[in-house]
């Protein structure tokens, strides 16, 4: 859920990108005749996506003998690269390849892992013999096995991580106006919500009942449709061309700072450089801010750093104000950025324990259909969208009738907060209940039913709805413009060092307690939730100090934003 909301959130921060150029050689580039080809590759990739995402504990438990704490922390660092990929890709796709490249071959890169992933089902030699789950007696994966299979994870998590993004990229970017960006924002929403929905639902119910080869043979029919359609409408798209890593210029900052770290620093304007507005008649030429003041050395002039037609000399020698100002912006909104993190992290070992928990309760809702344990997700994912419709149509405006203006993002993200405890604490009270049936079970009979794990997962996708878009429309409104493409990519990357850190901390765990055995009955995984819980309070309590010391850049913005 986390992915799709990064992914709708990050169509808002490519609002700003380069016109769509005029008519050339008689046939008019972008537009809405763009949009039925990336709509079509969105939902063909989100399906093969969550056909496989969904559902991959159970898989890697009931093909490959993987004890679940195990496949667990699998999962967890699958979903973890899924998240950092987009970085790398935004980068590749600013600096060198631009994102229509970037797209194809993502998707290409994905479609060959979800073969591997097949060959895994279909040829006996690439996994252990079969047996009964749990049983003690099950074989272990051999080395060539764990290889292939690794490599299967890996191509498709870089597959995910390289489209999402610049999908949503490309296809802000054939429009030049606001209405026509929001429009397209909307459908993209929808599709990538319902294919979320089909896949965590469909696909899901497929390989559970009917066999893995299906679902992952739909998951292939899907990205190659997807892959099909992008490419089909490649001589319609308006490519932006690649400008360059952002990183470089705040970089040289650094750089030229240390180079110059004997020199003073002044607060004359005319003793800094200004790029082209320097010198310019009539340019409004303001000192460095006083904040960080050491890097402000950057900037400094001094004798041979500007050529006389106005040029640096030395690159990595002198910078300028705006690209000294930049790394900042940038400094001064990491402590948020990292208060995120912590935010993240027990949603990922939720979703990965709920599961576990799904496949120790009553699953039936009839005598022939049950709920697929992987398709748990499917609550926080329903419960998100209909927040969303109902934030944006019922809170907000009752919100700024209320209070006089919008909430700003920085309240959105600190609601998230509250939500995201409470659900901590209710996922806490019910696994009490659930382990208690499941103890008494074989003397009483009767399972725990699966829809006592709802409430936690809706109450966490209602948190999600306050604070992811709270940080997408944050960072985009409060990084330098440089790093515009790169803001909400950093929210997926903030999510993909999460996921890690919850793996660390459910090894932690297993190392120190006997909170997590293999079989999660034996275990007490209450306390695992309590402990999110006061992880979770004392990372409110850090977010709320940065949060008040925090200024926004922008603060007519920040108090307007929608």
């Amino acid at each position: 859920m986390a992915a799709a909301l990064h992914a709708g959130g990050s169509t808002s921060a490519s609002g700003d990108g380069e016109a769509p150029p005029p008519p050339t050689a008689g046939r008019r580039r972008g537009g809405w005749i763009t949009t039925p080809f990336i709509i079509a590759s969105v939902a063909g990739l989100t399906l093969a996506a969550g056909g496989w995402m969904n559902n991959l504990i159970v898989f890697l438990i009931q093909e490959f003998n993987i004890k679940s704490i195990n496949a667990a922390q699998i999962s967890t660092v699958v979903f973890g690269c899924s998240n950092f990929f987009p970085v790398l890709a935004a980068i590749l796709a600013d600096s060198f390849l631009g994102c229509f490249s970037v797209i194809w071959i993502s998707s290409l890169i994905s479609l060959l892992g979800l073969i591997l992933l097949v060959l895994t089902v279909t040829v006996d030699g690439l996994r252990p013999p079969d047996c009964e789950t749990g049983s003690s007696f099950c074989a272990n994966p051999s080395r060539i096995q764990y290889a292939i299979l690794f490599a299967a994870l890996a191509l498709v998590s870089m597959g995910l991580g390289g489209t999402r993004f610049t999908l949503t990229t490309i296809g802000a970017n054939q429009f030049n106006r606001l209405k026509h960006q929001t429009t397209y924002f909307n459908l993209y929403f929808f599709t990538l919500y319902f294919s979320s929905f089909i896949s965590a639902t469909g696909i899901v119910y497929v390989e559970d009942n009917l066999s893995w080869v299906w679902g992952y043979g739909i998951c292939i029919a899907g990205n190659m449709m997807g892959l099909a359609m992008f490419l089909a409408g490649s001589r319609f798209y308006y490519r932006d061309k690649p400008q360059g890593s952002p990183f470089m210029s705040l970089a040289r900052v650094v750089v030229a700072c240390v180079r110059k770290r004997n020199a003073g620093v002044s607060s004359e304007s005319a003793n800094y450089y200004y790029g082209d507005a320097d010198g310019v008649k009539g340019a409004v030429e303001e000192a460095p801010t006083k904040s960080f003041r050491i890097l402000n050395r950057a900037a400094l002039k001094t004798e041979g750093d500007v050529l006389p037609n106005g040029s640096i000399s030395k690159p990595w020698k002198l910078c300028t104000v705006q690209q000294v100002e930049d790394l900042k912006s940038l400094i001064r909104i990491l402590p948020l950025w990292s208060s995120s993190i912590l935010l993240s992290t027990p949603i990922g070992i939720q979703g990965s324990l709920t599961v576990l928990q799904a496949l120790t309760t009553n699953r039936h809702l009839s005598h022939r259909f049950q709920i697929p344990a992987g398709s748990m997700t499917v609550f926080t994912l329903i419960s998100t969208a209909v927040s969303l419709t109902l934030f944006d149509h019922f809170l907000w405006p009752m919100w700024k009738r209320v209070a006089g203006k919008n909430p700003t993002s920085l309240q959105q993200i600190g609601v998230g907060h509250v939500f995201n405890i409470t659900s901590m604490a209710v996922s806490a009270i019910v696994e009490l209940k659930r382990r208690a049936a499941a103890t008494s079970h074989h003397l009483q009979g009767g399972l725990m039913s699966i829809l006592w794990l709802v409430p936690q997962m809706v109450i966490v996708g209602i948190g999600e709805a306050f604070h992811f878009p709270g940080q997408v429309a944050l960072y985009y409104q409060e990084f330098p413009t440089c790093l515009k493409s790169m803001a909400t990519a950093l929210v997926a990357m903030q999510i993909g060092v999460a996921y890690y850190l919850s793996t660390a901390v459910v090894d932690f765990v297993r190392r120190v307690t006997e909170w997590l055995p293999d079989d999660i009955d034996d275990g007490r995984v209450d306390n695992v939730y309590w402990l999110l819980v006061v992880i979770g309070v004392f990372n409110f309590g850090y977010y709320l100090v940065c949060s008040w010391l925090y200024k926004y850049k922008n603060v007519h913005q920040s108090v307007s934003e929608s």
